[in-house]
């Protein structure tokens, strides 16, 4: 997965979007820019930014109430707040929810970028982690019920005789569902099918 270098800006004065749009420019990434939170939430598209800059304080909608309205979604990019000097608990706040990070006004053009580019590079980790556990989780729900108690029965070391005694069924059915099974969720193996599970941190306990 390449590297999603488009930023959102939120930022109700004009002066600091210009300002950073420009930034990020010399930085060679692009910056879309919004005024208020309720524009960017109007043209929302989570593929569409590596990273979010979203203004503590903005009239109508602030950047506290966006972030949450934000993680409503499937997908959330890496949050960082800018923030005035006495919106610095709620910053830390906004940490405890999950953003990334928060840099107070005036900040460091050094720092900013700095902060931001970590911040894409999360974005390319997180995303990555969710479009697989997302796609494994497509892939369960496509099992049978039936199949999934057996899967289940799988995981846990079962033979298929075992698994037959368990569930009261024959062998070859056994046999049947463990084949698709492993076709359904595009493994060869029990075992890489555990790992698959495993790395994608989807539970089917």
């Amino acid at each position: 997965m390449s590297l999603n270098r488009h930023i959102a800006i939120v930022d109700d004065d004009d002066a600091i979007r210009d300002a950073l749009s420009w930034l990020f420019s010399t930085r060679n990434h692009s910056a879309q820019l919004f005024a208020s939170a309720e524009e960017l939430l109007a043209n929302y598209n989570p593929d569409a930014f590596g990273c979010l800059i979203l203004d503590v304080r903005m009239p109508g909608m602030g950047g506290m109430e966006l972030f949450s309205k934000l993680q409503e979604r499937a997908y959330t990019p890496p949050v960082v707040f800018l923030t005035g000097h006495g919106d610095v608990p709620m910053a830390v706040a906004a940490l405890k929810q999950g953003a990334a990070d928060f840099i107070e006004k005036p900040f460091s053009d050094n720092d900013i970028v700095d902060l931001v580019e970590g911040c894409l590079s999360m974005d390319q980790m997180n995303r990555s982690e969710w479009e697989n556990r997302t796609a494994v989780g497509e892939r369960l729900a496509c099992l049978t019920p039936r199949e999934t108690e057996v899967m289940k029965l799988i995981l846990t070391g079962r033979l298929n005789k075992q698994i037959a005694d368990d569930l009261s069924i024959s062998m070859k059915t056994v046999e049947v569902h463990r084949a698709r099974i492993l076709e359904k969720m595009q493994v060869k193996t029990a075992m890489e099918l555990a790992a698959r599970l495993r790395d994608s941190g989807v539970d089917v306990s």
